[in-house]
């Protein structure tokens, strides 16, 4: 399956980067790497996280990495990363809906 990441979902990892980066700069790239990492196992097997509790909608999943939330939908033909979020958070049904099409 063909793994897609939005705007938002860039954006989300940068931000993360960026203030991880102010303790270490290493450990933050390093940290950003794993959170993609994890991602693109998805194409391999879609269904591998939970359904997002807050929205219990069964297409919109997440995978769980120490105290963040990476945040997918399922389609057809592809998996669509939709944001990357402190874990500690919850996710606002606005914030993903918008993206889905």
């Amino acid at each position: 399956m063909r793994l897609v990441w939005t705007k938002e979902a860039l954006l989300r990892l940068q931000e993360i980067e960026y203030y991880i980066a102010q303790d270490n700069p290493k450990v933050a790239i390093g940290f950003v790497d794993k959170l993609i990492s994890l991602a693109e196992t998805l194409a391999d097997n879609p269904q591998k996280g939970r359904v997002v509790p807050e929205l219990s909608i069964e297409n919109i999943r997440e995978l769980l990495h120490k105290n963040y939330r990476i945040v997918y939908l399922l389609k057809k033909n592809s998996i669509e990363i939709l944001t990357v979020f402190e874990g500690h958070q919850l996710l606002k049904r606005t914030e993903v809906l918008k993206n889905e099409k």
